[in-house]
This record gives C-alpha cells, structure tokens and sequence, in this order.
C-alpha cells in the first residue's frame, strides 16, 4: 500500500501558487450546481453563481448529523460531511486525523484494513492509497495540511474547534462492515427436541400394530 501526500487534480484544482517563488495560496470557492451536487473550484463563478449557491445552501434542512453541535458548525457539517479512511501504521493518516481534531471538526473515521475494505476503497476512490478523505462530495487523495485546510475553510468550517466539552467523536469503524456467520449444524445432528421434563416416568415403548418391532426412537 502506498502512501502520498498530492493528487494531479487536487493541486489542479486548488492552484497552491500563484506565480513562481510566490507562497500566498489562492481562493477555493464553493459551487453548488442546479441540481444540487457541489464542486470547488479555484475560479471566481459568475455574479449570479455566488448568490444561487448560498441560496441552495440555506435550504437544506439538518439532517441530525450535527445534532449534539452547535447550530451553525452541525449545519456545514450536515451540508458538508466529513469522512477520514485510515489504516493501522499510516503516518500521513495520524496526521490527518490529528489536524482535524485540533480544529474541531466533527468527521466520520473509516478503517482499511481488510482485503474487503482495500476493494471497497478502490471502487469508492478509484485506487488504494491512503489517506483518503470526502468533504461533502470532494474527494481528497493523500494528506496535504494546506490543501486540507483550503477546502475545509470552503465548506464553511471553522478554523478554530467550536466543539463542546461534551463532544465525544465517534469511534473508528471498518470500512465493509463484519458480520459473523452462524455455525453451521452438524450433518448427523439430531435436532428432534428432547421431551419437557414432568417428573412421570416414559410410557414403555414396545410392539404395537403400527410398529411390530417395538423400534425407539
């Protein structure tokens, strides 16, 4: 399993630089389209993008994804959920976790572990390496701090953590989920219900019309 920091369309998208020698990263903005699907892009949208976004953004309804947050932080992250796909021994993927949790932003942590989880994670990414992380529907390939927080302050989250002391962030969960198998029954298991217990003794089985050997049972 490899593990890398940058994607092409990730830095496609996010135009870190704006000129040779120049550091200062460039506005993402946020678009949501007519039918609802959102894209970030580092283009300014047109003057009637801006407002039909924030319009399309103001209606969607909290879904009870942040109902133990504050109203404002569990509205993006209702709007904007996100997902961190992990594995054990993953450096870049501790880093990942450790910059979202420093800023207080509540995300959803999903383990690779399995070889399910890996061909689980190559049809929902498009290969295998991690980290892998979704804000709402932009997928983020490899852990870049700067990328990361650019489209986190698109979404709308906050840079400082407005978590409560009583937040708890739920535990990491395997990607394709386990379900143990019933055991299977024995071939000559005899599944005939033993008789309740009365307390009378067995009436004595022996020869009658219908069983002339006096076979038990």
């Amino acid at each position: 399993m490899h593990f890398f920091s940058h994607t092409l369309a990730v830095a496609a998208a996010l135009g870190l630089l704006a000129g040779a020698g120049t550091a200062q990263a460039q506005q993402v903005y946020r678009i949501v389209g007519p039918d609802g699907k959102v894209t970030f892009s580092d283009r300014s949208p047109s003057n009637e993008a801006p407002v039909a976004a924030e319009g399309r953004a103001a209606t969607v309804q909290d879904s009870g994804a942040g109902s133990t947050l504050p109203y404002a932080l569990g509205q993006i992250a209702a709007r904007f959920p996100v997902t961190l796909y992990t594995a054990a021994d993953c450096a870049p993927c501790a880093s990942a976790r450790s910059m979202l949790v420093s800023r207080g932003i509540p995300f959803t942590e999903r383990t690779v572990g399995s070889n399910e989880d890996i061909e689980a994670l190559k049809r929902l990414s498009g290969n295998t390496s991690l980290p892998f992380g979704s804000i709402g529907n932009q997928q983020l390939q490899g852990f870049s701090d700067s990328e990361w927080t650019q489209y986190l302050n698109a979404a709308g989250y906050p840079t400082q953590s407005q978590l409560p002391p009583s937040y708890r962030r739920p535990a990491a969960t395997p990607l394709v989920a386990i379900k143990r198998a019933e055991p299977a029954a024995r071939p000559n298991e005899d599944r005939t219900p033993a008789p309740p217990n009365t307390g009378m003794p067995l009436p004595a089985q022996g020869p009658a019309p219908s069983n002339p050997a006096g076979i038990r049972f």
